[in-house]
């Protein structure tokens, strides 16, 4: 857990579950991996196994931990905050129990003074249990989409009750033109960082900007990434894009 994420669009991370499974494109050089590697090393029991070392890299094998104890930690932080739900793993992967899920949902019911994003791949996973969870005005859901080939998680995200609804396009591996950005409130846009990061064209960015700015969607420009992103930064045509949806605050 982290009181202090240095991740740009949260306040904090709050993580039920480790480890996870590579399901698509975008997750080929995911961060999580190589921190879950170190923090086993660190003697995090809750990461150990989740990884294994092919090509000199760690990689996800598909174990999945519940972490029980984990469970109630945001019911311990007394001031508000926004916090990303599983920053290292997904919360709606084929393993972990409805009944997990439903207890996560039940602890960000419980604290009505925090906000909640909650981000997926999974979208037909998503689409299948959302009628089956309650959901409080304070969770945000979102889905990843890194390339045209994934649009469809879109129209999943958009059949859910969620309060608030948002897409985080990053890695962005490609355009992504002609969007249908009806229902959704936020979009956030970044480049891949890191070892190996494959690069960005500046284009699919003003796109993904211009097709937001269009459509009253709140636009947040995360970073050009890159192996150094501190040194690409993330300005975007002069100024830098830190836009949140106007529905904030949970009713």
């Amino acid at each position: 857990m982290a009181n202090n994420s240095p991740i740009e669009w949260t306040e904090a991370t709050w993580n039920p579950v480790g480890g996870c499974t590579i399901l698509s494109p975008g997750c080929t050089n995911c961060y999580a991996m190589r921190l879950a590697r170190r923090l086993e090393a660190m003697g995090q029991k809750k990461y150990a196994g989740t990884t294994r070392m092919t090509g000199g890299r760690a990689k996800w094998n598909g174990k999945i931990v519940l972490d029980e104890a984990a469970l109630e930690i945001p019911l311990k932080w007394k001031s508000s905050k926004i916090i990303f739900v599983n920053s290292m793993s997904d919360l709606f992967h084929e393993e972990i129990p409805l009944e997990f899920i439903a207890r996560v949902f039940g602890v960000m019911k419980q604290a009505r003074h925090h906000t909640f994003q909650v981000l997926t791949k999974r979208a037909d996973r998503l689409g299948e249990v959302a009628d089956k969870l309650s959901w409080p005005n304070n969770v945000w859901m979102g889905v990843s989409v890194e390339n045209q080939e994934y649009v469809g998680r879109i129209d999943a995200l958009r059949s859910t009750p969620a309060y608030v609804k948002f897409l985080s396009l990053e890695p962005l591996l490609g355009p992504l033109s002609n969007l249908n950005l009806d229902g959704i409130d936020w979009a956030i846009a970044g480049g891949e960082s890191g070892p190996a990061a494959r690069p960005m064209n500046p284009d699919w960015v003003r796109s993904i900007r211009d097709q937001c700015v269009e459509a009253g969607v709140a636009f947040h420009f995360k970073q050009w990434g890159g192996v150094q992103k501190k040194q690409t930064g993330r300005v975007l045509d002069g100024r830098t894009w830190d836009e949140l949806p106007r529905r904030r605050v949970a009713a």
